[in-house]
């Protein structure tokens, strides 16, 4: 099954079931905007590879706000998973946390992380 097969909703109920597992509090702005990234994302895997020029701005107006904001938010909302989330997930989907001494990962790695997990579940089902 493809991932455009599935709707949106149930795309996202899928997400937000990973975020709040790796640790992502849902009362932070970066927590929407991550959502929304990673299900444009995971529905277009090329737009990672430019997330300045066309991620960004794309969740920017449907949030009615800037890009920098939205990177900011983003950057935030992940590294306070990093630090208090889940650190056996993120073993499983990074292959290291914060425990190994790595540093958190990009922005654009954790997103294209997560949307290529989401489309090889959603591939296998």
């Amino acid at each position: 099954m493809e991932i455009t097969a599935l709707k949106d909703y149930e795309l996202e109920k899928y997400i937000t079931s990973i975020m709040l597992d790796i640790g992502v509090p849902a009362h932070l702005k970066g927590y929407h905007y991550l959502r929304d990234a990673i299900l444009i994302s995971g529905k277009d895997i090329e737009v990672v590879s430019s997330v300045t020029k066309l991620l960004y701005p794309t969740i920017a107006k449907r949030f009615k706000t800037t890009d920098q904001k939205v990177e900011r938010a983003i950057r935030n909302a992940i590294e306070v998973s990093w630090t208090r989330g889940n650190t056996d997930t993120f073993e499983k989907l990074f292959g290291y946390s914060v425990q190994s001494g790595k540093n958190r990962p990009t922005n654009s790695e954790y997103i294209a992380r997560i949307a290529d997990k989401i489309r090889l579940d959603v591939k296998g089902m």
